[in-house]
């Protein structure tokens, strides 16, 4: 992450994750229309469920329970056989995908959709949105309420229809999570595509070509990344590639991103791209329009005491 200090001059935003309290509020006040901050995603569902139900910041288990129902909605479709691993081919009528609707009473919880959408409410596909970016299960943070789902469980209970129960709720943390953007720089993505034969080896030795051609220009970058998108875009090092692989690829896509500190430097890239096409190995096509610079903003992400953060919620009446 670095050093504070490095980045505090060039800070451009910052925002707290925060709970229910604000929202709470301002539905208490008659508010029809909710504008947050960066509440939390899981503290809008639970804001509502909190106010009707009146639960309160001793009711730990109702408020992990609340939590938990949000955090199954948050994500919309993928809470209902989007993005669904185990058996994505298996979730009907995905053309028309509803959302997760959660069923919750004083001691009741289910996951269910509308009868007439397409998808999945099934205890996998639960699951995987349970889980999701939930690093320990006997203490989920949120800034309600800590939640311990290690003892949960997820029964289907009719035909798209789970019951969740075991959700319990520990004491909120006394910090909260803070994220501050600051300026990183500039960056260039560019493409170049190479057909087959002999694609892959195409598209290094065109990556090489712009490589030299950026050093006889001098450009200083802090960060290069080269990919060959067909072959290992997305699992790098780990990708499995064979000479036999290699041979009989259709295609292969260059992608070059460059990061600089100057605008300048960022640049120097651009009017070498479409050249390739005739200056270059055969078989190249350019697509997706001419690049462009654009400025990097950088993630710090911290924690801050809770009693430091001041909440307000306003009301504005509109005619």
């Amino acid at each position: 992450m670095g050093d504070f200090n490095e980045i505090k001059d060039k800070l451009v935003n910052a925002n707290v994750y925060f709970g229910r309290e604000p929202i709470m509020d301002c539905l208490a006040q008659g508010a029809n229309t909710v504008l947050t901050g960066r509440a939390a995603d899981s503290a809008m569902f639970l804001a509502p469920l909190a106010y009707e139900f009146g639960w309160k910041d001793g009711d730990l288990d109702n408020l992990a329970r609340g939590i938990m129902a949000g955090h199954l909605l948050e994500c919309g479709g993928q809470g209902s056989g989007g993005n669904f691993e185990y058996d994505w081919r298996g979730v009907p009528d995905m053309d028309r995908l509803g959302f997760p609707i959660a069923e919750l009473t004083e001691d009741d919880f289910h996951i269910t959709k509308a009868p007439d959408c397409g998808g999945l409410i099934s205890e996998q596909s639960c699951k995987e949105q349970f889980l999701y970016e939930v690093h320990d299960p006997a203490n989920y943070v949120t800034p309600d309420v800590t939640v311990d789902i290690s003892r949960a469980t997820l029964t289907q209970s009719g035909d798209n229809r789970v019951r969740v129960g075991g959700v319990k709720g520990k004491a909120k943390p006394d910090q909260l999570k803070l994220c501050l953007g600051y300026h990183a720089g500039y960056k260039v993505v560019t493409y170049l595509s190479f057909a087959w034969p002999d694609a892959y080896e195409k598209a290094q030795y065109a990556g090489d070509i712009l490589m030299k051609k950026m050093k006889r220009k001098g450009m200083r970058y802090e960060d290069l990344r080269i990919d060959y998108v067909g072959l290992n875009a997305l699992h790098l090092d780990v990708a499995e590639v064979d000479e036999d692989l290699i041979r009989r690829m259709n295609e292969v896509i260059l992608r070059i991103a460059i990061r600089t500190k100057e605008k300048t430097d960022a640049q120097l890239i651009i009017p070498e791209i479409s050249p390739l096409q005739l200056n270059g190995p055969p078989g190249a096509s350019f697509f997706g329009g001419r690049a462009h610079v654009t400025d990097v903003i950088g993630l710090w992400p911290t924690l801050i005491p809770r009693d430091a953060v001041r909440l307000e919620s306003h009301i504005l009446e509109v005619v």
